[in-house]
């Protein structure tokens, strides 16, 4: 079957401006690009804009917005249940590709590869490496934890102390199925002892983690929101920087040298301020945190842009409700891009950095036909949220949002 999708505006995502041209999609790949093509079903696109499946490089589709209290009380097994709805609302925002930055184990992923949970494409790093009193510990003043996921056989523990115990985890990790590694290499916001200004890890520490990933062909991504701790990130080889909120000169320098990807999550500190306004129950130093990064974030990010480090779209969605992705393109506009380059951070540029440029990423002949028509003029980015008409991955409708025109 020969399908043309026609009458619209294609913005390919190579780089090229949006242009009135049909696209042809054969057993499930893009076949023809042009104008005036025919086939054996034609799909009126009339009035919108078709751009590649798009990508979130930083989600967490086990969680559903953070509030402790609420966490606390949920039974353990009922965060599966609530990733069927997280992953369903993001393939609705067009999103046919995520990387799960940890909460997400290889049953889930599995789920989804073998269609029995309708969601993105996914690349999962099951639990974020960190130190002892670092971001991923939850140790709390009273003595107990309480980790927003508990440990388990498919997400095990990940708090580590040096270069030997860092390698056998990695190993570990690779072992359950981790497509990517994550590691914590500064505070956060959301953790309840350490500091996002403080670097978090040594070098040797880090070199290994660097070294065991790269032999199992995996990438490393690092939380990593503390100058230092960015630094020691892009020193040992560590492929993105996530967050990135107190960038200088330095860094910025040494991530064009080294080619490191930024996925900005700029969204992120905001969500955690919009649940405070729902109600949720947060630690007053989270919010605290949460409010104090966000003019340094967009400072930092704006100087990575301008400068042209290569940008990932990500939103850490699971901080906050999912199905607001797309919510991060007007925000990365806002720190300097143009709507354009929004939309290529968040399909080929992602998709390089994820590895799979070569099948995902932009309209092309020969590409994996992941497709999503999206109403109206994509560089006019208001109102972008409720503008995905209707998703397709390897050329098969997966999801038409409620309400689409």
């Amino acid at each position: 079957m020969r399908t043309v999708y026609g009458g619209g505006r294609v913005f390919d995502g190579t780089g090229s401006a949006p242009a009135p041209a049909d696209v042809v999609v054969e057993d499930g790949r893009f076949v023809e690009v042009g104008t005036d093509l025919d086939g054996d079903e034609r799909v009126d696109c009339s009035g919108t804009t078709l751009l590649p499946g798009l990508f979130d490089c930083h989600v967490h589709v086990m969680f559903s917005g953070v509030d402790v209290l609420r966490m606390v009380q949920t039974p353990f097994s009922y965060p599966f249940y609530e990733a069927i709805h997280n992953l369903r609302v993001t393939l609705e925002q067009g999103i046919t590709t995520v990387r799960d930055a940890g909460g997400a184990d290889l049953g889930v992923a599995t789920a989804v590869r073998n269609g029995l949970v309708a969601g993105p494409r996914m690349q999962i790093s099951l639990n974020m490496l960190s130190q002892t009193g670092g971001h991923g510990d939850a140790w709390m003043p009273c003595g107990a934890e309480l980790a927003l996921l508990a440990d388990h056989p498919g997400r095990p523990r990940t708090i580590v102390d040096g270069p030997d115990e860092m390698r056998r985890k990695v190993r570990e990790l690779i072992r359950n199925g981790a497509d990517v590694i994550k590691v914590a290499t500064s505070g956060g916001v959301l953790s309840p002892r350490s500091d996002p200004r403080r670097g978090q890890f040594r070098d040797a520490e880090i070199a290994v983690l660097v070294e065991e990933a790269t032999a199992a062909g995996r990438f490393v991504m690092a939380h990593a929101q503390a100058t230092e701790g960015i630094k020691v990130a892009i020193r040992n080889g560590v492929r993105s920087i996530e967050h990135g909120i107190y960038l200088d000169d330095e860094a910025i320098d040494m991530m064009l040298t080294a080619g490191t990807w930024l996925v900005p999550t700029l969204v992120a500190p905001r969500m955690v301020l919009d649940l405070v306004d729902l109600g949720a129950a947060l630690p007053q130093h989270m919010i605290d945190k949460a409010r104090m990064v966000i003019d340094d974030h967009t400072a930092s990010i704006t100087r990575a842009i301008t400068a042209g480090v290569p940008v990932a779209m990500g939103t850490d969605s699971g901080v906050g409700a999912h199905g607001q992705n797309l919510r991060e393109l007007g925000l990365m506009v806002e720190c300097g891009m143009s709507p354009a380059q929004a939309w290529h951070a968040t399909s080929l540029s992602a998709a390089r950095l994820l590895g799979v440029d070569e099948e995902f990423g932009s309209i092309e002949a020969g590409k994996r036909a992941d497709l999503v028509v999206f109403d109206g003029d994509a560089m006019d980015l208001e109102g972008i949220t409720g503008r995905v008409r209707q998703v397709y991955a390897d050329g098969r409708l997966v999801a038409e949002p409620a309400g689409a025109e």
